[in-house]
């Protein structure tokens, strides 16, 4: 059938049942009429079909021209000669500042039942200052990332930019890049070619010996990212000139450097851009293979940040665009919804709720209807926007409600997600189907529809039912029409209905292969199977308490119980040479036997925590490669060497340990640890896992405290290195109407965090005008020779603002000192990246107007272009003067300061610097998860700024955002010694603030992971360079 009256029929399917042409009759309730009529109708919609299936065309398979280890077609993407169901997600190395951590996250993505892994590389993290290219230093050495995701088996996606926007400041854009001096970006203009193309170079270079094709497993290349700009007429097809020249070059470069994998794209919703399917005119600059992101609930936790948010558990139609886009392609989504971020104004624990387990359950089985074959969640694991990272709309977490939070713990959605990883792992008819038709004539409930795929080869069948009204959540009983290698008729056929309740979706295979044993059916969702000792053994489950049904072909028993856990309604018949099972299934595990096939039976909760890992680094691992273990809370890595089976892992409490292995194994270890197992009648080992040791943080006390704003006394000296002159009369920057000199913080060498500007100016003045720019949520005081004047606390919804202040309470000096000081929260995305940072208007007000000099710090070291800390950067601190000298990494003499509390903090206007330390002692063999939290009295005029180890992980922002929880990983704690916790506090009043710091542990595990690992290389310490910026 070709592609045409596939679109034809899904069209179809989406008209509404009152209004379709199908007799209404089909949607009459329970009867035995119904259900003939039902059948009847099925029986002619197939008959057609199929004859028109008869007529189909071959697609014709791919390749990049480079390698032909991955190539595609229009079902889906073929590596090393096989097929297959591309499911993962998103992390970003650059979010997680640790790669101790990335190991963590990666054996996290593997144990979640998926195959691929993607990831972002920040073009400004890793060229802070241009023409100073980094690749190796701490967290810029991707090498490691992708050795990690090779030794564990995942296929990887690379996605290096040079734009990448990820709701980071200037979408990942080198913050020098903002200037104004290199164009309007993302274009051809040789000033952006020139910036760009190092990064690229090397980036390309770094990547090009972990292809599949090198014996790594990068399987694709993305060029750019949501750049929707091939044309200036997508209706006409005409060209874009600029935009064809920037992929062009782009993609030579990428060539050049030897990357042999498909490149690939990513259209922001339903634009043509790159599809060489699509571009019928030779335009070029096409991508091997397109792809189209969506997010079907808005990307945000606040709704009304997105032009068109639809309302939840609304179902998108995808198959017809991709039909339209990318007929020869496989339906790829490079990224699905995996989460929605978190902005100022959002609540203060995300939104999680929104994207729970009824949100992966029904929206990824729905991109199965929508035939989609490979599907990419982002986020997968969200991170944190330490330091300066983030977009300004955004705080410093970026949780983003992912299955795998910022703290590194595992959700429910998780786990769900897992059930539906596994399927698609060994479902391997699923690789290649068409889709046959969709409808309510396929059931004989109106209220429930289904989606059928078929393989054309094996004609093996996958049909998703769902609510017809996909909002709609009520329990609906119903029986499903399919045609099987045994006959066409309705299931299931021994029990009375199948049940739908909730946000729900429901994959029903028909002559699904299981090793050399073949279901007819199963109205039960098939999460896994395997092959031990030749013989499979085969998963299913339904919700607690949930019924199912299955037909084992060529069963030449009956079917036994072996082991019943909650099992109730157990009943077997014969068919034909086979066998039906009809079961209801209640907390637990039950075994059932047909010859040699063992089929495991599991409610959801046992579902989440069963696993069932691979014994080879190979992505595509066959099922006698694998494993079944349940009860752990995480399973991370098993291998059999002799007779021993060896599991990683976690566990969160004591826990009972089952697996299914091969014969040959007698023994298990447990993260290395011998555990008394002991065999099972129903073929199984068992033993017991104790679960983690107590441990309890140390009170946060003996606090020493420093004042952190000299800057703003008329008799401070800003002659050292820390200042720069702002003198600039002629800008690059578009707003060039703003007063003179130029104020704009970028141009100086300044980008990142706190900058203090100082002008000074003689008598003749009755007060001023100054209006500051520093993007959503900043803020910024105004002082007079030491005076505070006034303040801007900060709104989330305004990136400027100005202040009209007075001098008639002050007594001017012959020569005076205006300073002001505020924060930067970013550069904003995409055309928002050019946007000016700074000072946009300083005058005077009365007989003088003009200010005679200004002088402004940030970052130590940006006035010489120059990186003080090369291992935590430039986006990790700003222009305070407890940054700038270093107060707030370890090493720094404070034998000094006084003793006092940020509980007790200021009473003025002001910053605060504090310090203490405080040693940690981990119980080996265990992670942790560690919240920060900062709370005030009595103003919420107060900003406070915490850092641990040297790393600025927490804005507390009562002004803007109610968020006030930090999680801080291993790596940057030091689990196993001596630990730095430093805040800087700035209050807006003359009555001052207060911050209380407090941590917790909110999670604790025995677990295989090396927390207590030697972090130093990733701390380096204060050294005396920095007194230089005083």
């Amino acid at each position: 059938m070709d592609y045409k009256t596939l679109g034809l029929f899904a069209s179809l399917a989406n008209t509404n049942p009152s209004t379709s042409k199908i007799p209404s009759i089909m949607y009459a309730s329970h009867h035995s009429s119904a259900r003939a009529i039902s059948l009847l109708i099925f029986l002619i919609f197939i008959h057609a079909l199929f004859s028109e299936a008869q007529n189909s065309s071959s697609w014709p398979i791919q390749n990049s021209g480079y390698t032909d280890l991955v190539e595609w077609d229009h079902y889906s993407w073929i590596v090393n000669g096989e097929r297959i169901f591309i499911f993962g997600g998103e992390m970003h190395p650059f979010r997680l500042p640790v790669p101790e951590m990335w190991e963590d996250i990666v054996q996290k993505i593997k144990a979640g039942g998926m195959n691929t892994m993607s990831f972002y590389s920040h073009w400004g993290f890793h060229e802070e200052i241009q023409g100073k290219l980094d690749l190796k230093t701490g967290a810029r050495d991707l090498s490691r990332l992708l050795g990690y995701a090779r030794d564990a088996g995942l296929f990887v996606s690379v996605r290096p930019g040079p734009y990448i926007n990820g709701e980071l400041s200037a979408g990942g854009f080198p913050l020098w890049l903002t200037t104004g001096a290199f164009g309007s970006l993302r274009n051809n203009d040789t000033r952006y070619t020139a910036a760009w193309m190092p990064y690229h170079t090397a980036i390309a270079d770094l990547v090009a010996p972990y292809q599949i094709n090198q014996h790594g497993t990068v399987i694709s290349y993305q060029i750019e990212n949501e750049y929707p700009n091939q044309w200036s007429s997508q209706s006409s097809k005409t060209p874009k000139a600029t935009a064809v020249a920037y992929f062009k070059a782009l993609e030579a470069v990428v060539r050049a450097q030897g990357i042999d994998v498909p490149t690939t794209h990513n259209a922001p919703g339903a634009y043509a851009s790159w599809s060489k399917d699509f571009d019928t005119v030779g335009a070029g600059g096409d991508v091997d293979i397109w792809g189209y992101d969506t997010y079907p609930l808005c990307w945000s936790c606040v709704p009304s940040d997105c032009s068109s948010a639809h309302a939840e558990f609304t179902l998108l139609e995808y198959y017809t665009y991709f039909q339209y886009v990318a007929p020869n392609q496989p339906s790829y989504m490079p990224e699905f919804q995996g989460g929605r971020v978190n902005p100022l104004d959002g609540p203060i624990d995300g939104c999680a709720d929104t994207v729970g387990v009824e949100f992966r359950n029904l929206y990824y089985r729905h991109n199965i209807d929508q035939k989609v074959t490979s599907m990419m969640l982002y986020m997968l694991y969200g991170g944190t926007n330490w330091g300066w990272l983030g977009v300004p709309f955004m705080g410093t977490s970026y949780d983003y409600s992912a299955p795998i939070a910022e703290d590194r713990t595992l959700r429910d959605s998780w786990y769900e997600s897992k059930t539906f990883g596994l399927f698609t792992r060994i479902a391997l008819d699923l690789r290649k189907v068409d889709r046959i038709g969709n409808g309510t004539f396929y059931t004989d409930n109106s209220a429930i529809t289904a989606t059928e795929l078929r393989n054309p080869d094996t004609h093996a069948a996958f049909y998703v039912v769902r609510h017809t009204t996909s909002t709609e959540n009520s329990e609906q009983e119903f029986r499903l029409n399919v045609s099987t290698s045994e006959g066409t008729f309705q299931i299931p056929q021994n029990s009375s209905s199948m049940v739908l309740k909730g946000h729900v979706a429901n994959i029903v295979v028909t002559d699904f292969s299981v090793g050399y044993a073949s279901l007819v059916y199963s109205t039960a969702e098939i999460m896994t199977f395997i092959i031990t000792d030749g013989n499979p053994t085969l998963v299913l489950w339904v919700p607690t308490g949930g019924s199912g049904e299955l037909y084992v072909k060529n069963s030449t028993k009956i079917g036994e119980i072996t082991r019943c856990d909650a099992c109730s309604e157990v009943n077997f018949t014969r068919k034909g040479d086979g066998s039906i099972a009809s079961f209801t299934q209640g907390t637990g595990a039950t075994f059932l036997r047909f010859d040699d096939l063992r089929v495991i039976l599991v409610d959801r909760p046992t579902a989440w925590r069963l696993f069932a890992p691979s014994l080879t680094a190979d992505p595509h691992y066959p099922p006698n490669e694998s494993i079944i273990v349940t009860g752990p809370y995480l399973v991370r890595t098993a291998s059999i060497i002799f007779d021993i089976l060896y599991l990683t892992g976690d566990i969160n409490e004591t826990t009972t340990l089952e697996v299914v292995t091969p014969r040959i194994v007698t023994q298990v270890s447990w993260n290395g640890e011998g555990i008394s197992t002991t065999p099972t009648s129903w073929g199984t080992r068992k033993g017991s896992l104790p679960g983690p040791n107590t441990y309890q943080l140390p009170k946060l006390s003996g606090w020493k405290t420093k004042e952190s704003f000299p800057e703003r006394w008329a008799n401070y000296s800003d002659t050292s290195l820390a200042w720069a002159h702002a003198n600039h009369t002629t800008t690059a920057s578009s707003s060039a109407s703003a007063t003179k000199p130029y104020l704009f913080i970028d141009e100086y060498g300044f980008h990142t965090g706190i900058h203090i500007w100082r002008g000074s100016f003689a008598s003749h003045a009755d007060g001023a005008y100054i209006k500051v720019q520093g993007g959503a949520g900043f803020a910024f005081s105004i002082y007079l020779n030491g005076l505070f004047l006034g303040a801007f606390p900060g709104s989330a919804s305004s990136s400027s603002s100005g202040m009209t202040i007075s001098f008639d309470n002050t007594t001017l000096n012959e020569n005076n000192t205006l300073v002001v000081i505020q924060d930067n929260t970013g550069h904003d995305e995409s055309g928002g990246a050019t946007t000016v940072r700074g000072i946009l208007n300083a005058t005077l007000l009365g007989t003088t107007k003009t200010f005679n000099s200004w002088k402004v710090a940030g970052t130590a070291g940006g006035s010489i272009n120059a990186i003080l800390d090369p291992v935590r950067g430039i986006y990790n601190e700003g222009g305070l003067t407890g940054e700038r000298l270093g107060w707030h990494l370890p090493g720094y003499d404070d034998s000094s300061w006084q003793q006092n509390s940020p509980s007790a903090g200021i009473f003025d206007a002001g910053v605060q610097f504090y310090r203490t330390t405080v040693e940690l002692d981990v119980p080996d063999g265990h992670d942790m998860s560690v919240h920060f939290t900062l709370t005030q009295d009595f103003t919420s005029n107060v900003r406070a700024f915490l850092y641990v180890n040297g790393y600025q992980y927490g804005r507390y922002m009562p002004s803007v955002s109610s968020t006030n929880t930090f999680p801080v990983p291993p790596g940057i704690l030091n689990y196993g010694g001596q630990n730095l916790i430093a805040l800087a506090l700035w209050s807006f009043n003359r009555s001052g603030a207060n911050i209380h710091v407090d941590w917790e542990i909110t999670k604790l595990t025995r677990s295989s992971l090396n927390t207590k690992f030697d972090a130093s290389y990733l701390q380096p310490a204060w050294s005396s360079d920095r007194i230089n910026y005083a």
